[in-house]
């Protein structure tokens, strides 16, 4: 017994150090997609929102999600008594889910990047993991208030979401093209005489990639929270869902490295909500669609609806996390290979009403903020770099 507390204690600890180095990736793709005058920012901003995030959830966030509180002295919250597992495991439990939360202000800081004054966006960080994510969290992970029940007895079973194609990816996206929206473009971005802006760095934002995707396999696979549970039909179906996002980025993006490190991302985001259901070739085929959609999402986005959504969150994580969500609903079907015990309409039902609350959720967060401590820097700090506006240094002070 002892045992087996041990090694979903040391389990969930490494997927929630997994997780954990997801936020250096989070980083380094910013990094390197943002103008070179943003880069200490970058950096910065996702540190000490990860802080930040944490504290709010430690707070009041996963009160609100599970009904626990960490009001307890350090014996009981190593298992002695009032609900807590034994060996601490809940407190490891609180990291690994603690990952996933201060994952959503990251999303958003990609969408919103070089244009965020630091403290209000920290705020509104803060206010994110620690009331609106957790609201939704505790519907779709905990049942509360009887919704998963009302879904399963109107058609037939709950929302399946494994590890959070809709919770974190599409409830991050949605909040980031809310506060994208309210933000408004960078100075110079669009008008008369606005151009695109290039990359910084092509191996920094590759870096961001690789250490997401190698995190993510913690993200999905350890999201089982415990060693009996695990499965390696998660383990294969984010890796050919990875492949199915990379090939079909590379393909239709024409070559763009951008594309194509990022449609690695799209593939995984896609599956997450199903991995645990599908056969490995329908996460192949998720993977690709959801490579599919970034691309063409993103151009859309930028060319089209003139949204500058800097890392093009809001179709990486809004857009690709929405198709997963409905995805498990389609491939997860035991008709075509998969798993069963999911319902095409709750999952469509589920996965359109998280991304509608996100995105309301946000529209209201960010109008309040902008009446009160306004997000956005000015166009001259803009132009100066939100490193010398905001940290007072550059990414190489030496030169």
């Amino acid at each position: 017994m002892a045992e087996s507390a041990g090694l979903d204690v040391f389990f969930v600890l490494v997927g929630a150090i997994l997780v954990f180095a997801m936020h250096g990736g989070f980083a380094f793709l910013e990094l390197g997609t943002v103008r070179g005058k943003n880069q200490v920012n970058a950096l910065v901003k996702i540190l000490v929102d990860f802080a930040f995030s944490t504290l709010a959830y430690f707070v009041i966030g996963y009160t609100i999600a599970y009904g626990v509180t960490f009001f307890h002295n350090a014996a009981t919250l190593s298992g002695g008594g009032a609900g807590f597992a034994p060996q601490g495991f809940s407190l490891v439990k609180f990291f690994f889910l603690a990952t996933f939360a201060a994952a959503v202000p990251a999303i958003i800081s990609g969408g919103i990047a070089e244009r965020a004054k630091f403290w209000p966006q920290v705020i509104a960080a803060a206010v994110i993991v620690g009331l609106i994510y957790p609201f939704s969290e505790g519907i779709v992970w905990n049942a509360n208030y009887g919704i998963q029940a009302w879904l399963e007895a109107t058609f037939g079973a709950r929302f399946h979401d494994f590890a959070g194609s809709i919770q974190v990816h599409a409830l991050g996206g949605w909040l980031a093209l809310a506060a994208v929206l309210r933000m408004g473009a960078r100075v110079g971005r669009y008008g008369p005489s606005g151009r695109p802006f290039a990359p910084s760095s092509i191996p920094w934002l590759a870096l961001g990639t690789w250490l997401l995707c190698i995190g993510w396999f913690g993200f999905n696979v350890m999201s089982a929270q415990s060693v009996a549970g695990v499965s390696g039909l998660v383990a294969i179906n984010s890796l050919l869902a990875m492949v199915g996002g990379i090939i079909a980025a590379v393909v239709v993006g024409k070559n763009d490295p951008g594309f194509t490190h990022n449609g690695a991302l799209a593939g995984l985001v896609a599956v997450c909500a199903g991995s645990d259901l599908y056969h490995p070739l329908a996460a192949l085929a998720v993977g690709a669609v959801a490579g599919v959609i970034f691309v063409k999402g993103f151009i859309l986005t930028q060319e089209k609806l003139k949204i500058d959504d800097v890392l093009g969150v809001w179709p990486l994580h809004g857009l690709c996390g929405l198709w997963g969500g409905i995805a498990a609903g389609i491939f997860g079907l035991e008709a075509l290979g998969g798993m069963g015990g999911v319902s095409f309409v709750t999952q469509l039902v589920g996965s359109l009403a998280v991304s509608a609350y996100a995105f309301a959720a946000g529209y209201v967060l960010y109008w309040l903020s902008n009446r009160f401590a306004p997000v956005r820097l000015s166009d001259e700090q803009q132009r100066r770099g939100a490193d010398l506006a905001i940290h007072s240094i550059g990414a190489e002070p030496e030169f």
